[in-house]
């Protein structure tokens, strides 16, 4: 029988898939009890997790097709791959730059209704194309909402382009602030950006903080004739409020990912149909990113790039390890310590982080641990999930 089982919701990319040993975990889309689930846009909400769940593992950035708060309460990670699409997603937006300074999609329209056989077929060409008058890039000023791993790639390519950069991001990383060319001006609001930019384009995640952050109040504020880019979260526009910044004047083209009835018959909407991630290179690094976490988990306990729970690493100092999630509250590791010294098990290592109510803790012991243990602690008020590691299966 496999150590693990592992349940696909979605096709993931056989180079993920491949990096679990076959000896060692079952892997398929109808593995019952599984250990861990690989998803990528299936939408969990509705469906029945099993009480064998001890981690997923979402293929891409975004989890809102997760139930992360439940899972949260259940002491399950929720991984994902940030930055392992960020390429795709950056060569996205430089298409649509592109195609929203030349006007690209109307001209293609205009082209495509020509009829064929027209006489004046040639004479029509030349008449129509001065509809289509664009502008070029350099000098331009690109203004940038939200700059971790896509929005610095698009910094950077903007400014080989002989762009300028104006991006606000309050919740930068020191990574991510590291990363960003020096001559990305900082902004100090997503009004000064709407103010100054010539194209403003998003990559924020979807909270309720960013759930429309792009309203009406904020686009009276756009400069005229601005381009807006939305390949970040449909929701994080109000799509009314754009229609009607479209339609007013205000507001030049709409370019996003996200298809939508309203936004179907707009004439300056280009919606491409979710091709952020569609791209083989992504698709790969996403899978192998997200099994390899997924596996070091279940393997050793260590969590890199869950969302709801902070990242630890601890290196093994003994055949013997115990997992375990709790609230982030007073005399936890003092009630671990204690019923694991009553049980006579001599602690070799310990680590715990917290990452707001969540905590996680991994401890090295010297013998084995009963079943009985890991009960005990299991019952200690405040753990949410509590599990043995032995060094092999």
């Amino acid at each position: 029988m496999s150590a693990y089982r592992i349940l696909i919701l979605n096709q993931i990319a056989t180079q993920g898939l491949e990096r679990l040993p076959k000896s060692r975990y079952e892997v398929g889309k109808n593995v019952a009890q599984p250990d861990a689930i690989l998803v990528r846009s299936h939408d969990m909400h509705a469906m029945t997790i099993a009480p064998t769940v001890k981690a997923i593992g979402r293929a891409g950035a975004g989890t809102n097709n997760i139930p992360v708060a439940e899972m949260s309460k259940r002491g399950i990670p929720v991984f994902n791959a940030p930055g392992a699409n960020a390429n795709a997603v950056k060569e996205l937006v430089l298409a649509a730059l592109l195609m929203g300074a030349r006007n690209l999609i109307p001209a293609l329209n205009f082209v495509a209704k020509l009829p064929a056989d027209a006489a004046d077929f040639e004479a029509r060409v030349e008449a129509g194309k001065k509809d289509f008058a664009g502008v070029e890039l350099p000098h331009r000023t690109l203004g940038i909402i939200g700059l971790g791993a896509v929005g610095g790639l698009v910094a950077e390519t903007a400014l080989k382009l002989g762009m300028r950069v104006l991006g606000f991001d309050p919740e930068i990383t020191v990574d991510a602030a590291w990363r960003l060319p020096s001559n990305v001006r900082k902004a100090n609001s997503v009004e000064e950006v709407l103010r100054q930019s010539d194209f403003v384009t998003l990559h924020v995640p979807l909270l309720p903080v960013t759930r429309h952050m792009i309203d009406a109040k904020r686009l009276e504020t756009l400069k005229r004739d601005a381009v807006l880019l939305n390949f970040a979260r449909d929701a994080i526009v109000d799509e009314e409020a754009v229609l009607a910044a479209l339609r007013g004047g205000q507001l030049r083209a709409y370019l996003c990912d996200f298809p939508s009835p309203r936004l179907q018959a707009e004439p300056r909407v280009v919606a491409l149909p979710h091709l952020g991630a569609s791209t083989a290179e992504a698709e790969e690094n996403c899978a192998v990113m997200v099994v390899d976490q997924v596996r070091a988990y279940l393997e050793h306990g260590d969590i890199a790039n869950a969302v709801n729970f902070p990242s630890v690493e601890m290196a093994r100092e003994s055949a013997f390890r115990v997992a375990i999630a709790n609230a982030n509250v007073p005399n936890m590791l003092g009630q671990i310590s204690t019923t694991m010294a009553q049980a006579g098990l001599n602690i070799h290592n310990m680590v715990n982080k917290s990452r707001g109510e969540m905590a996680y803790t991994l401890v090295d012991v010297d013998s084995t641990v009963e079943q009985k243990v890991i009960e005990e602690i299991a019952a200690i008020h405040g753990v949410l999930s509590v599990r043995s590691i032995p060094a092999e299966r």
